[in-house]
């Protein structure tokens, strides 16, 4: 993993590794506000680089986004076939 930091957290001094572990074991509002972050500024390649579709279905009930990308990934649920 690369020890660059990600261009979707311009403003944060984390790198990659970094973002992961807090995404896996940080608190609550750590994990839930890099995972909007990353739904919300990552390309979508880039967002299966840090989150699993279960671990991303479990969050995101929990997560504050903008209205069009959080209507934008329960279109994508619904195309894939899984609940949000």
């Amino acid at each position: 993993m690369s020890k660059t930091q990600p261009y979707f957290l311009w403003d944060y001094n984390l790198n990659e590794q970094e973002v992961k572990d807090n995404i896996k074991k940080g608190d609550k509002f750590t994990r839930n506000f890099l995972v909007a972050r990353i739904l919300e500024s990552a390309k979508f390649g880039d967002v299966w680089k840090y989150l699993s579709l279960k671990d991303l279905l479990t969050i995101f009930p929990q997560l504050k986004l903008r209205k069009e990308v959080k209507e934008a990934w329960q279109k994508a649920f619904l195309a894939w076939g899984v609940a949000s």
